[in-house]
C-alpha cells in the first residue's frame, strides 16, 4: 500500500508537487500519467526516497518513510528513468553486490539471482561485464536488481524504455503477476497504451496536482469521452 497525503515539493519558488492526496492498495498496479513537466518524475523520487519533501506525509505499507527511511526502503523496489549501474561488474556480480545491501541471507543469493537471471533471459550473460550488455539488457538487468530482495512496494519511472517487443511483453506480464501476489505497483510513464494494458487505476497530475484518478471507465466518465485512453488523456489535461 502507498498512501501520500498531502505531498509537497518545491524547488526555490517552483512548486513541482502541489499537496497530492493519493492511495494504491495492495495488489493492485497504478498508472501515473501527466504531460512534461507535470511532477510525475519529482512524485517517484519522493516516493523513493531520493527526494526530501517539503511537506506532507508518504505511507509505505503503514510505515511512515519519513520516519523510518530505512525500514521503509526495505521493502520497496525502485526502478528510475535513468539507472546507474557498475559496468565493470558483471551481472552477476552486480545482482550479489544489491542483494548484500539488503541483507539477504548469502545462501538464498545465488538462487534468487539465478531465477531472476533466467526470468529476464540473460541467464547466458551472467559472466559478461555489464558494459558489454544492449540498453535493452542493462533495463531487464535493473529490473531484476529492484526485484532481488522481493519487495512488498514496486516504484517505476519509464519501465520501457530501451525494451523490444519481447521485453515490453515479458514486463507486462511481470507486473501483472507481481500484483496477483498482493503487491503493490506504481508505474509512471508517457506509453498510455502499456498504462491502459495494464492499470487498476490512473492517475493523471498536472502542473503538480492531481487533476484525476479513478478507474479507466471512470476517468471516461469524467471527462465525457469513451475510447482509447489516450482520448480521455488529451481532454483531461487540455481543459486543465
Amino acid at each position: 500500500m502507498i498512501k501520500l497525503v498531502k505531498l509537497t515539493k518545491k524547488f526555490h519558488n517552483i512548486t513541482a508537487v502541489d499537496h497530492i492526496n493519493l492511495e494504491v492498495k495492495s495488489g493492485s498496479i497504478m498508472g501515473f500519467l501527466g504531460p512534461n513537466g507535470a511532477g510525475k518524475t519529482t512524485t517517484i523520487k519522493l516516493i523513493a526516497g531520493v527526494l526530501k519533501p517539503s511537506s506532507g506525509t508518504i505511507i509505505l505499507d503503514n510505515i511512515d518513510l519519513l520516519k523510518y527511511p530505512t525500514k521503509a526502503k526495505a521493502i520497496l523496489g525502485y526502478i528510475p528513468d535513468r539507472p546507474f549501474i557498475y559496468e565493470k561488474l558483471t551481472g552477476y556480480e552486480f545482482l550479489q553486490f544489491i542483494a548484500s545491501l539488503y541483507g539477504i541471507d548469502p545462501f538464498e543469493i545465488k538462487t534468487r539471482i539465478l531465477e531472476l537471471l533466467n526470468r529476464f533471459d540473460l541467464l547466458d550473460f551472467k559472466d559478461e561485464l555489464i558494459e558489454t550488455y544492449s540498453h535493452g539488457m542493462k533495463q531487464r538487468l535493473v529490473m531484476c536488481s529492484a526485484l532481488v530482495h522481493d519487495p512488498k512496494i514496486l516504484i517505476i519511472d519509464e519501465p520501457i524504455v530501451g525494451l523490444d517487443p519481447r521485453g515490453i511483453k515479458m514486463v507486462k506480464e511481470l507486473f501483472k503477476n507481481y500484483a496477483s501476489k498482493g503487491k503493490t505497483i506504481f508505474v509512471s510513464t508517457h506509453s498510455l497504451d502499456i498504462a491502459e494494458a495494464i492499470s487498476d487505476e490512473i492517475a493523471i497530475i498536472d502542473k503538480g496536482k492531481i487533476i484525476a484518478i479513478g478507474t479507466i471507465k471512470e476517468l471516461e466518465e469524467r471527462a465525457g469521452a469513451e475510447g482509447k485512453l489516450e482520448d480521455v488523456f488529451f481532454k483531461l489535461t487540455s481543459n486543465h
